[in-house]
């Protein structure tokens, strides 16, 4: 649910295809912003829509600025976490998160509503029922509180973020938003 994450998205996925075979991604929820049913303020709206055209104008990456007309904005992003750790219940964790971020950045539809987050699942063929009880579930619940507790403990300062363990060595990579190859550069170096 990070725009920036969203402006990172072709770098990662050239990095993913370029990965050693011996390096496991793991991904981690980070939360961004708790659950909430306020609407998003005017300022926050106008900010983050100007976050938007920043990272369009610098990266290139397009987005869909009908997000802001068509839908009532809130400040939350944990249930959209809480649907990737359910849908990787089904073993779709990395489709439902690209879902997401294509619903939210380019379809304008707002994954801070359950019904929202339902329809990508089945989009996805996923058993929406399961989906929807383990969205809401206390098991859910409990595993991304430990992502968050997780993502406190590591050496990031921000979103997008990319770590490395080799071994009891905890390496934060640099983020870089062009070149897949600085990051791979990093781990090359680190599994040397």
């Amino acid at each position: 649910m990070c725009s920036w994450c969203w402006g990172f998205r072709p770098v990662w996925d050239a990095l993913t295809r370029e990965l050693p075979e011996n390096i496991e991604v793991v991904y981690v929820a980070g939360g961004l912003a708790p659950d909430s049913e306020e609407p998003m303020s005017e300022a926050l709206q106008q900010a983050i829509q100007g976050y938007w055209r920043d990272i369009q104008s610098q990266l290139g990456t397009e987005f869909n600025f009908d997000f802001w007309v068509k839908n009532q904005p809130r400040r939350s992003t944990y249930l959209s976490c809480r649907a990737v750790i359910a849908a990787d219940r089904q073993g779709a964790l990395v489709t439902m998160h690209n879902a997401i971020q294509q619903a939210y950045y380019l379809r304008a539809l707002n994954p801070s509503d359950v019904d929202v987050l339902v329809q990508l699942a089945q989009e996805l063929k996923l058993d929406a029922v399961q989906f929807e009880g383990d969205l809401r579930s206390g098991e859910v619940q409990v595993d991304f509180e430990a992502q968050l507790a997780l993502a406190r403990q590591l050496p990031i300062d921000g979103f997008p973020s990319l770590v490395l363990e080799v071994g009891a060595e905890v390496i934060k990579l640099d983020r870089e938003y062009q070149d897949h190859r600085v990051p791979l550069r990093q781990i090359q170096l680190a599994l040397k």
